[in-house]
């Protein structure tokens, strides 16, 4: 399987990113509110370093760069198990279900790699 270049998972990164933030604002209690605090926190970490790579850099492979981020993959996974409940807009549902198989697959390849 070809790795994902930065700017690919970062693109997808982010659009998981915007579907989490429209989540959380639409999530209707505190557990829920705190469960996706803490992926966006991770996220944004992950984000964050990735934006600090020159651009001329993104076109090679993306490799793990937080600590958090090798460890979320099971938040996701409950996340996922918990979407019903959770994520409470259709739209914002339809998309996470497309965007969240598409990180889970960058995410699980790069653990592999490790």
């Amino acid at each position: 399987m070809n790795q994902t270049s930065v700017a690919d998972t970062l693109r997808e990164y982010l659009s998981l990113l915007e579907l989490l933030d429209d989540a959380y604002w639409e999530a209707s209690s505190i557990q829920h509110k705190d469960m996706l605090y803490d992926i966006i926190s991770i996220f944004s970490q992950e984000v964050a370093e990735m934006n600090k790579l020159s651009v001329q850099d993104h076109h090679y492979p993306y490799e793990v760069i937080t600590e958090g981020i090798r460890r979320v993959v099971p938040k996701l996974e409950r996340l996922d198990e918990k979407r019903d409940e959770v994520i409470q807009r259709t739209q914002t549902l339809t998309d996470f279900r497309d965007i969240l198989s598409s990180v889970l697959g960058i995410l699980e390849a790069q653990l592999r790699t490790l």
